[in-house]
C-alpha cells in the first residue's frame, strides 16, 4: 500500500457535493427510468418460459397479409394491455418472425430480440403511461415464414401447412408461431382479427365475420371475437372451404366452414351443432358465446382436433361424440380456462364426461358402463390426472379417462340434481374467467359442505388404482 500521497480529509461541502453527484449520476445510470422490466415468464409448472409479467392483455387487433404459395406471413399487432407494475420495459411471446418494427404509445421502441423472447422498451417520453394501473396500446409489425413447433410429446402445432393453405393450432404454445403476445392461458383477451388472402381461398378464423372485401385479387376477411379468449384457442384457417352460416332457436350464429373433400361425410354431424349445443346446456348451463361452429379440413391436413374457440377444427369428418367432446370445451377450456398447463384435466376431462353423458342419452350406453371400460384400462393409471409427471404427458389417457373418472366420482358423492346444479354453478362462477384444480375442489367442499379430500387423493392424485366401492 503506498501512503506517499495521505488521503484527503473530507469536509462537509465535499461530502454534499459529492452525494449530489453520485445521485446525479445514479440517475444517468437508469437514464431516469420510472419502473422495471416485466419478468419474461410466468413459472407455468410445464412451461415456465410461457406467458410474461407485468401486464394483462385486453384486446389484440392483428392485421395478417397471407400468401400460401410463398409460404410468407406478413403481420401488425396492435396489443392493447393494462400495466400491472409501472414497465420500464416488458416481453413478448414470438416464434421464429422477424420483427419490422415496434411503437408504445405511438412512439418508436427499442426491440431486443432473445430466441421466442422479444423485448420492447418504450421511448423516455412515454414511460410514464406504462405505470401500474394505466393501459397503453404496443403496435408490432413482422413478417417471415411461419413455424412448425414441435411440442414436448411430439405432435405439431403452430402454423401447419394444408394442401391448399394453412392451419394454425396454438395448444399449448403455438399461436406465437404467427403472433406475438403474452401466450399463456390465464391472459385472456378481446381479438379482432383480419386476414387477407389470394381471390378464392378464404381466411377463417373464431368468433363472428364482420366484413368479406374482394379488391385487386384479395380478399380481407374480418373476424371479432368480444369474449374473452386464452391465446392458444386462437385460430387461423387458409383456403378453400365451403362456408355455411345459420342461427340457432336461441340466438347463437353458427358457422361452418369445411374443405369441399370432407363436405359430404362432415354434413350430418355438422347439422347436428344445435342439437348438441341444446343438449350440452342442459348439462352445463347456458351456452357461454355468442357464436358457434366448426373448421372441418381435410384428413391428413392436421393430426389432431382442437377445441379452438367459438370454432373448433376438426382433422377430417368428425363423428357425433367428437363434436360433443369439443364442444364441451366451449365451456370447460374456452370459457373456464386452466390457471395453468397442471389444470388441463378440468378441460379433458369434463369433455370425456360429455361424451359419457351423450352416449347415456342417446345411445343406451350408461355413464356407469363408460366408466366401468375407463377404469378398466390400464392406460389410465400411468399417473394421476392433476399431476402428470411432464409437459410430454399433458395429452395422455389419464388427463382425460382419470379425469372423466373423477369427474363421475363427485357425482356418486352426491345426487343428480345436486351434482349438476353443482356443475352448472362452477360454469358460472368462473364464466370468460381461469380457474385451477384447488379453485373446483375448493368450490365443490364449499358448495356440498362436505369434506372430500380421500375422493380428491384417490382419483385426482392418487399413484394406484383406487377400489370402486364406496
Amino acid at each position: 500500500m503506498n501512503h506517499a500521497h495521505p488521503p484527503r480529509r473530507r469536509t462537509a461541502r465535499t461530502s454534499l457535493l459529492l452525494a449530489l453527484a453520485l445521485a446525479l449520476l445514479g440517475g444517468g445510470c437508469t437514464g431516469g427510468v420510472r419502473g422495471t422490466p416485466g419478468a419474461a415468464g410466468l413459472r407455468d409448472p410445464y412451461f415456465p418460459g410461457l406467458g410474461n409479467g407485468g401486464y394483462d392483455v385486453t384486446h389484440y387487433g392483428l392485421e395478417l397479409d397471407v400468401d400460401p404459395a410463398g409460404d410468407r406471413l406478413r403481420g401488425t399487432a396492435t396489443i392493447t394491455a393494462r400495466a400491472t407494475q409501472d414497465l420500464s420495459a416488458f416481453h413478448l411471446d414470438l416464434a421464429g418472425l422477424d420483427v419490422d418494427g415496434a411503437t408504445v404509445e405511438g412512439r418508436p421502441a427499442a426491440v431486443n430480440r432473445a430466441g421466442k423472447e422479444l423485448t420492447l422498451r418504450p421511448a423516455a417520453d412515454v414511460e410514464e403511461r406504462l405505470s401500474a394501473g394505466r393501459t397503453f396500446t404496443a403496435v408490432v409489425r413482422y413478417s417471415g415464414s411461419p413455424e412448425t413447433i414441435t411440442d414436448p410429446d411430439g405432435s405439431k402445432e403452430g402454423w401447419l401447412r394444408t394442401a391448399d393453405g394453412a392451419v394454425a393450432l396454438g395448444e399449448p404454445a403455438g399461436s406465437m408461431a404467427w403472433f406475438p403476445g403474452n401466450h399463456h392461458p390465464s391472459d385472456k383477451a378481446a381479438y379482432d382479427l383480419a386476414i387477407t388472402v389470394p381471390e378464392g381461398l378464404a381466411g377463417i378464423s373464431n368468433g363472428e365475420l364482420v366484413s368479406r372485401r374482394t379488391a385487386n385479387g384479395r380478399t380481407a376477411y374480418r373476424w371479432r371475437t368480444a369474449e374473452p379468449m386464452a391465446s392458444y384457442l386462437a385460430t387461423v384457417a387458409v383456403g378453400r372451404f365451403t362456408t355455411e352460416e345459420s342461427v340457432t332457436p336461441d340466438g347463437i350464429r353458427v358457422f361452418t366452414a369445411v374443405d369441399p373433400e370432407s363436405a359430404a361425410a362432415s354434413a350430418d354431424v355438422l347439422a347436428r351443432i344445435p342439437a348438441v349445443l341444446t343438449w350440452s346446456a342442459g348439462k352445463f348451463g347456458p351456452y357461454p358465446f355468442s357464436s358457434a361452429g366448426a373448421i372441418v379440413e381435410r384428413t391428413g391436413d392436421s393430426a389432431y382436433a382442437l377445441e379452438t374457440q367459438n370454432r373448433p377444427v376438426y382433422p377430417g369428418p368428425p363423428d357425433t361424440a367428437l363434436l360433443v367432446h369439443e364442444l364441451a370445451h366451449q365451456w370447460f377450456g374456452n370459457s373456464v380456462t386452466p390457471a395453468t398447463w397442471r389444470d388441463m384435466w378440468l378441460n379433458e376431462g369434463f369433455a370425456t364426461y360429455a361424451e359419457w353423458l351423450w352416449a347415456a342419452d342417446h345411445e343406451d350406453v350408461p355413464v356407469e358402463e363408460s366408466f366401468q371400460e375407463a377404469y378398466e384400462s390400464d392406460e389410465n393409471w400411468a399417473f394421476p390426472p392433476a399431476d402428470p409427471p411432464s409437459a410430454a404427458e399433458l395429452s395422455e389417457p389419464p388427463v382425460y379417462g382419470r379425469g372423466a373418472m373423477a369427474v363421475h366420482r363427485v357425482r356418486l358423492a352426491l345426487d343428480d340434481r345436486a351434482f349438476f346444479a353443482l356443475v352448472q354453478g362452477w360454469t358460472k362462477t368462473h364464466r370468460h374467467a381461469n380457474a385451477s384444480t384447488d379453485d373446483f375442489t375448493a368450490y365443490v367442499e364449499e358448495e356440498t359442505g362436505r369434506d372430500l379430500s380421500e375422493l380428491w387423493d384417490a382419483w385426482l392424485y392418487g399413484r394406484s388404482r383406487p377400489p370402486v366401492e364406496g
